[in-house]
């Protein structure tokens, strides 16, 4: 199964959880709150009626048959409201009035309950007793029916509680209300968990495009293709695409390798063919002396070219094995500087050059001084290529800190802007102005490496 269906049907899964039991549990909890809110006022209602009673029996004009008739003409209007979505058409209220023992005095639903024993149901029984009664009763003759909600307050007379009053509000209108509201609750529902799902596979789509781009970017590593590494947003999928593009730089090795083998052989090979050249000419008994040691004097011209490209090499190589100078000891580069002065004596002048040093004696760097005279030695071989004839070479020191930076500036062509991002790199080489030819292409990636260990 493919990633993004994995992810989204998780998704699903998460979201059925999630949203089915919390929408179960608000209908349950809207029925609570709409008896809550429904209980609220009723209390007001058995208090006010209780002191109004409490009042009319304290000044011995309370009369059963006055409320029988305010009830029937209360029931007997039309109300015609209309409450938001609800339409209530009467009074369904009802009262039951005991006296101190829980005897019914008054009951506007049912005269035969007049004379009966109430003290044990829990309205009259806690209220009694002054706390809070209240209850809530389905009719035993109809179970399917709504229950009815009873609230009570005491009937005081000179301060002692003298009855009970009982305020009974049935909940078919609470019944009424729930069952408008959770229709628009499960539609909210239903849309936001709509929005999720779209969300999700949203989401889904993303990650996929994620792991899409880092599959195809393997893919093309794979099969040798050049490509640029993918943009991925700043997560894990990014961290694993740079594990990824730390594989390719690993498996590159191998081309690395196989490009030192090339260099090497295409560098042996010409100076290979002229040895062989003029071995096969001093064949030939009829060169002269001055011939055969003309041609014996090429053949080790070439001999040591192909020395000094095996040991630079091999120099190389080994330098890039070592992660740390073993010793260090201090060097002074203005020494260094004019044993590679004296040692190009010749090179330079063949083209008339002048080299000006201007590095302090109390220059010193803590480091390896073979390496250090290489590299430099490789740097200012490559001033003298580049430099035209009869042109001037500054060596130049300065300290910034803890920092030392030594200058090798020529008068030559400069580095073209197509080159500067490469002149360090191994085996790239420009044409001499002068000769039109290469060289091996390791001096300055020599140069840089050393500088390295040193901490440059």
């Amino acid at each position: 199964m493919r990633l993004g269906a994995v992810l989204f049907l998780a998704h699903l899964l998460i979201l059925a959880l999630c949203f089915s039991y919390p929408l179960e549990q608000v209908g349950k909890r809207l029925r609570t709150a709409y008896l809550e809110s429904a209980e609220e006022p009723l209390v007001d209602t058995a208090n006010l009626m209780a002191a109004f009673v409490g009042q009319q029996i304290e000044e011995g004009n309370f009369s059963a048959e006055e409320f029988y008739r305010v009830f029937e003409e209360a029931r007997g209007r039309k109300v015609a409201a209309r409450i938001y979505e609800m339409r209530k058409d009467s009074v369904d209220l009802s009262v039951y009035i005991t006296d101190a023992k829980g005897i019914v005095l008054f009951d506007s639903d049912n005269r035969e309950t007049i004379g009966e024993d109430f003290s044990l149901w829990r309205d009259v029984k806690l209220t009694l007793e002054g706390e809070y009664g209240a209850r809530v009763r389905r009719d035993p003759n109809n179970p399917d029916a709504p229950a009815a909600l009873f609230v009570a307050a005491p009937i005081r007379v000179a301060g002692k509680i003298a009855g009970v009053l009982t305020v009974i509000k049935p909940t078919t209108n609470i019944a009424a209300f729930v069952s408008a509201a959770m229709p628009r609750i499960f539609r909210i529902g239903a849309i936001s968990l709509a929005s999720a799902i779209i969300l999700g596979l949203g989401v889904s789509m993303w990650v996929t495009r994620q792991v899409g781009r880092l599959t195809r970017y393997a893919n093309n590593v794979r099969e040798g293709r050049r490509v640029p590494f993918p943009k991925l947003a700043r997560t894990e999928l990014k961290t694993m695409g740079i594990a990824f593009e730390k594989m390719r730089e690993a498996l590159d090795g191998r081309a690395y390798v196989e490009q030192y083998v090339e260099a090497l052989t295409h560098e042996i090979k010409s100076p290979i063919s002229a040895i062989r050249g003029a071995a096969e000419i001093m064949e030939d008994s009829s060169i002269t002396t001055e011939q055969r040691i003309r041609f014996l004097s090429n053949i080790q011209s070439e001999t040591h070219r192909i020395q000094g490209l095996v040991d630079r090499m091999l120099k190389l190589t080994e330098l890039e094995g070592r992660r740390e100078l073993g010793s260090r000891v201090p060097v002074a580069l203005a020494a260094i500087v004019r044993t590679i002065r004296d040692g190009a004596a010749p090179a330079l002048a063949k083209k008339g050059l002048r080299v000006d040093s201007d590095v302090a004696e109390t220059i010193t760097v803590a480091g390896d001084p073979l390496l250090l005279d290489l590299a430099v030695s490789n740097l200012v071989q490559n001033a003298i290529d580049f430099s035209p004839r009869n042109g001037r070479i500054a060596v130049t020191c300065k300290r910034d800190g803890a920092r030392i930076e030594l200058c090798i500036d020529d008068e030559g062509p400069g580095i073209p802007e197509f080159a500067r991002s490469r002149v360090f790199e191994k085996f790239f080489s420009l044409e001499r102005p002068e000769t039109g030819k290469k060289s091996t292409g390791l001096g300055l990636n020599f140069a840089k490496e050393v500088a390295a260990l040193h901490g440059g």
